[in-house]
């Protein structure tokens, strides 16, 4: 295991053999040093992993403002 992949994940009960992303980061590592990714790879990759958390900020952001939506109560009255 990484030490980058240890501070990650500061907590101590946390479960690196049943963590989705633990593993996935593990193969990605194993494939790299297999593959020996060139730097102009490891480059998309790490835009790739930028634009990923981009997407799921925005995906949080409208949940959030969906839920903070408040319906509108009461009735409205013209006045002349």
């Amino acid at each position: 295991m990484s030490e980058e992949n240890t501070a990650h994940h500061a907590d101590a009960e946390h479960d690196h053999k049943h963590c989705l992303c633990c593993e996935a980061h593990e193969a990605l590592n194993r494939m790299f040093q297999c593959w020996g990714g060139s730097e102009q790879v490891k480059q998309h990759f790490r835009q790739s992993r930028i634009e990923f958390l981009k997407g799921v900020r925005s995906l949080l952001d409208q949940r959030i403002e969906r839920l903070g939506r408040t319906e509108q109560k009461g009735t409205r009255i013209v006045v002349e």
